[in-house]
């Protein structure tokens, strides 16, 4: 079983050395621009991918930076209201070919939003609709049949969950900032200076 996790530790590294650090950057520079000019950060995402947008989201909302999440099965069906036009959008999507993301892609696209795909491939549908592809590599997802959302997503939570570090860093989030919107449980009572029991 340990061969296992190790093989998964590499597949994992792999994608995090394929991470394109010019589109790095500028995803980063955007999502800044975009808080401070009042926009919010909302990521879409479909099944598996779905907790990994809420954790990235939950993040940001726990530095108080605004972001949001948006089902991509429901955002054709009114949510695609949440989205203003001073926002940026992650779509997130292994293959960048699935119908409901394929579509969101072109309804954003249409009304101007800035939307960046996060994907693992390079030629899907998606990215020929849009012109802001995050692409990283993904050996396999490890599992017997490579094809259980696996290895994908546990690479998209890492990398979502740096950016969304790094963007409080950028915005200059102070541990008071934080200490404000985390009151409660185990954090709330080691930031209050209190003891949990």
């Amino acid at each position: 079983m340990i061969e296992y996790y190790r093989e998964v530790m590499e597949v994992i590294e792999d994608s995090i050395e394929s991470i394109p650090l010019d589109k790095y950057e500028q995803l980063m520079e955007e999502c800044v621009t975009t808080l401070k000019d009042g926009g919010k950060i909302i990521a879409s995402g479909l099944g598996k991918n779905v907790p990994i947008c809420e954790k990235f989201v939950g993040t940001l909302n726990s530095l108080g930076l605004d972001a949001r999440f948006l089902h991509t099965n429901t955002a054709v069906h009114g949510d695609l209201g949440i989205v203003g036009k001073k926002d940026i959008v992650f779509l997130l999507s292994k293959g960048g070919n699935t119908h409901e993301t394929v579509e969101l892609a072109e309804y954003l696209k249409i009304r101007g939003t800035n939307t960046w795909l996060m994907t693992f491939t390079e030629n899907g549908k998606c990215a020929e609709v849009l012109n802001k592809c995050f692409v990283m590599h993904l050996i396999k997802e490890s599992d017997q049949w490579d094809i259980v959302p696996n290895n994908s997503t546990t690479v998209y939570l890492i990398v979502l969950q740096g950016i969304a570090i790094e963007i409080g860093k950028r915005m200059g989030i102070t541990l008071d900032d934080f200490r404000i919107n985390h009151p409660g449980g185990g954090i709330g009572a080691k930031l209050s200076g209190k003891d949990l029991w």
